[in-house]
C-alpha cells in the first residue's frame, strides 16, 4: 500500500530590493527585504512574517532594511488591554448610525470610486492617486492570504469606508484602509481601526497589526493614540512607553 507523503512547504526565498527614496523620510533611501506568498502556504507564511515584523501588498511581504536607517517600527496592539480614550469613544458614538460588514477581497467600482475620492483628498500627489481601476483590484485581489474587506455603510447604504484585512494565526493585520475624507466630523480613519480591534475581541484573537510606525512622521502619528501599542525591537515585541506629556 502507498503512502502519501504529509504537505511540506518549501523553502521560502527572500531577495533584497535596490535602494529607493524613502517615502516618509526626505533624503533618506529606502532597501526592502521581501518575499513572494505563494498558495497554498500563503497564509502560514503571511502570519509567521507579520509576526516577524513584515508587512503584505500584493502577493509580497516585505520589511525595510536599510543600512543607515531603523525608523521603521513594526507595531500591533494587544486588543484585550485596550482601552478607548475619551476621543475614541466620542468617535464610535457619532458613528453610532453605521455598520461594519465583512465581504469577500473582491474589488469592486463602489470601493473604486471611494477610494479614488480618498486619495485625491488626502493623497492627491502619491503614486497611488494615479491607480486605474486594474491598479485597485490588483491590491485587492493579488496576494490573498485569507484576506477580506470590512466595509463601513451608513443608514442609506452608502459606502463611507474600507479596510482591507488580513486574518493572521494571532489577529487582524490592517493592510490598507480608505474613506470618504469629505466627512471630516465622523473621523472614519479611527473609527475603521476601532471596529477592526472590535472584531477581532469578538474573533478571541489577541493582535491587531497596523504596520510601520515612525518616530517624528506626522503620517503614522495616529497610530500612536491606540493603547498601550507593542513595538518589535531587538528583544522582541514590547509595549511603548506612553507619550511625554509636555511641560
Amino acid at each position: 500500500m502507498s503512502v502519501i507523503p504529509p504537505r511540506q512547504r518549501p523553502l521560502q526565498q527572500f531577495f533584497r530590493s535596490g535602494p529607493m527614496p524613502c517615502p516618509y523620510l526626505p533624503g533618506r533611501v529606502e532597501r526592502k527585504l521581501f518575499t513572494r506568498l505563494i498558495p497554498p502556504f500563503a497564509s502560514e507564511v503571511n502570519s509567521t512574517l507579520s509576526r516577524a515584523g513584515f508587512r503584505r501588498s500584493h502577493d509580497i511581504v516585505y520589511r525595510p532594511v536599510c543600512p543607515t536607517c531603523s525608523a521603521c517600527v513594526p507595531v500591533r496592539i494587544p486588543v484585550a488591554d485596550f482601552v478607548p480614550e475619551r476621543s475614541m469613544r466620542r468617535v464610535l458614538r457619532r458613528n453610532a448610525d453605521l455598520t461594519m460588514t465583512e465581504v469577500a477581497a473582491q474589488a469592486t467600482g463602489e470601493q473604486f470610486r471611494l477610494f479614488t475620492g480618498y486619495q485625491r483628498t488626502r493623497h492627491g500627489d502619491s503614486d497611488m492617486a494615479r491607480m486605474t481601476v486594474a491598479d485597485f483590484a490588483s491590491m485587492i485581489d493579488e496576494g490573498r492570504s485569507d484576506t477580506c474587506v470590512f466595509e463601513v455603510r451608513d443608514l442609506e447604504d452608502r459606502l463611507v469606508g474600507c479596510i482591507l484585512t488580513d486574518r493572521l494565526a494571532d489577529g487582524y493585520s490592517a493592510v490598507y484602509s480608505f474613506y470618504d475624507a469629505a466627512q471630516q466630523r465622523r473621523s472614519l480613519g479611527s473609527f475603521l481601526i476601532l471596529k477592526l480591534i472590535e472584531h477581532c475581541m469578538l474573533a478571541e484573537q489577541p493582535y491587531v497589526y497596523l504596520g510601520y510606525w515612525i518616530e517624528g512622521s506626522r503620517k503614522m502619528t495616529y497610530k500612536t493614540r491606540f493603547r498601550p501599542l507593542e513595538a518589535l525591537g531587538r528583544d522582541g515585541w514590547q509595549r511603548l512607553p506612553p507619550p511625554t506629556e509636555p511641560t
